[in-house]
């Protein structure tokens, strides 16, 4: 799942540390983090559980990790018009502050896709 939302270029370089206790650190991730995107029956979608992580990781304020779920929506299902929408809910539940952050990281994941 982890490959599949965020490609194999970013994993590789997040897997590449010839440290065993970076390796132990991936697999812990890969496996506490991105085991939860695959559980269960279905309740919720791999949409839903972008939308989610986006609302999270804006809200503790980790934009680093919100602009690299915003730039994989291509992948998730999540429509730039959720995206969009999902800056008012970070707004009027995390603060302006957050909401500012989100949008910043919004346009710079647009703007690395038109890149290309």
């Amino acid at each position: 799942m982890r490959r599949a939302m965020l490609g194999d270029a970013y994993v590789d370089r997040a897997t590449a540390d010839p440290d065993p206790v970076a390796a132990e650190f991936q697999d812990y991730l890969t496996s506490m983090a991105w085991g939860v995107w695959i559980r269960g029956d279905g309740a919720l979608t791999t949409r839903d559980r972008s939308l989610l992580v986006m609302a999270m990781t804006a809200a503790l304020g980790r934009m680093e990790e919100f602009v690299l779920h915003a730039s994989s929506t291509a992948r998730t299902g999540v429509t730039d018009e959720e995206l969009d929408e999902l800056l008012f809910q970070i707004a009027a539940y995390c603060g302006a502050p957050a909401g500012v952050a989100a949008r910043r990281g919004i346009q710079a994941a647009r703007a690395a896709r038109e890149e290309g």
